[in-house]
């Protein structure tokens, strides 16, 4: 009998779980990227899509960028808590005071 040695494919145009079993990352880590627009992904009908080219052009990226810090930008949809316009201290109460 002839076995045939498994074979997997990596397929330009990806679905959630082969793009998370290629980069080695849980589905839920690559949604939660994908719907923050951390990776490069795109929709059909309701549905993540992922080019391989495109992640394979992102990680070298990622990688030439190193160890440097990447500032967070905001996501669109969230509005930042904004500071209040005057502040007034409030006086301090005494420690251990009587009663």
């Amino acid at each position: 009998m002839r076995t045939t040695p498994a074979r997997v494919e990596v397929r330009e145009v990806m679905d959630i779980r082969m793009a998370s079993d290629y980069l080695g990352i849980s589905p839920d880590t690559l949604y939660k990227y994908a719907s923050d627009g951390f990776v490069p992904a795109f929709k059909l009908g309701n549905r993540w899509r992922f080019k391989r080219s495109r992640l394979d052009e992102w990680m070298d990226q990622q990688s030439s960028q190193g160890a440097q810090p990447r500032k967070a930008e905001p996501h669109p949809d969230v509005t930042q808590p904004r500071k209040p316009q005057s502040v007034v201290p409030r006086p301090k109460r005494a420690v251990g005071g009587s009663r």
